[in-house]
């Protein structure tokens, strides 16, 4: 899934192709991909974009004040075109969930790729009629985000650390991936609470966030579209990378693994040199 760092990099080229720019078609493949019908996205047609934005791992067109806001979800991408096939793409079995067409015959399709279909777009006159930006936490790339915020949002939590930064509504952008990297970063365990933290604690996760995220946006800046993924996964330290030896210590990386998702750290690092509880392994050791 997309977070912060690579949606920060794509509002950026988007920004560079886009303003100034008219939107002559919008062309929905998949109905699913709408979560507005009011306006219609054919409104959009015959405007300006004057802006592109980022709430959180949201995208914001604004074009003329009628907003176009996407979340790519887990399998969701966003495809540059210089130039647009000819003709309007059929309905099919296919990844292609809706296509944006300029006057200059470029262009951009979203897809999604797998059975669930998560990738959502919104038009609204105000982004925060979308109800997924409406309930975002603070920006941690924000500059008034600073350590004493992150210990007062964290303060109430009485839940493991890991869960909470991936909370959109208590921290906004950050999800699977780099909370592993910030947790390593830190040299955290994911399963600690994060209301018990210590001043000290919070000042080095504080600097492992911001750390984290504004190296990995300083990675993404300046790629195009289609790379932004690749490039998130070889700036990966942890995450994704279970039995690889760590690059700050040389210890096995290990997993804990959930229903739909699972997370990577480093013993020595993170835990005291103790494996964390495979849950989902030890049921079916049984």
């Amino acid at each position: 899934m997309p977070e912060l760092p690579e949606v920060e990099a794509l509002k950026d080229f988007l920004a560079d192709r886009l303003v100034g720019h008219e939107v002559v078609r919008v062309l929905p493949v998949a109905i699913s991909v709408l979560k507005t019908y009011d306006p219609p996205v054919t409104a959009l047609e015959g405007r300006e974009v004057t802006a592109v934005g980022r709430y959180g791992k949201f995208v914001d067109l604004d074009a003329g004040g009628l907003h176009f806001v996407t979340h790519l979800a887990r399998a969701g991408w966003l495809q540059w075109k210089d130039r647009l096939p000819d003709g309007a793409p059929r309905p099919g079995k296919g990844p292609l969930a809706l296509r944006v067409a300029l006057e200059t015959g470029e262009g951009f399709d979203l897809t999604e790729a797998g059975t669930q279909k998560r990738l959502a777009v919104y038009v609204v006159s105000d982004p925060l009629q979308v109800p997924g930006i409406a309930r975002l936490g603070p920006d941690p790339l924000a500059d008034g985000f600073g350590e004493q915020r992150l210990a007062e949002l964290l303060a109430g939590e009485r839940r493991q650390i890991k869960g909470a930064l991936r909370d959109q509504s208590l921290i906004a952008g950050i999800g699977n991936a780099y909370s592993d990297e910030i947790l390593h970063a830190a040299r955290m365990s994911p399963f600690k609470l994060a209301s018990s933290l210590s001043p000290e604690e919070v000042h080095g996760l504080y600097d492992a966030l911001r750390t984290t995220l504004s190296e990995a946006v300083e990675r993404s800046r300046g790629l195009a579209a289609g790379r932004l993924k690749a490039e998130k996964k070889t700036g990966l330290r942890v995450h994704g990378r279970t039995g690889e030896p760590c690059p700050e210590c040389g210890d096995t990386i290990r997993e804990v693994s959930f229903s739909d998702s699972s997370l990577q750290y480093c013993p020595t690092c993170q835990t005291g040199g103790k494996p964390l509880a495979d849950r989902r392994l030890s049921r079916l050791l049984k």
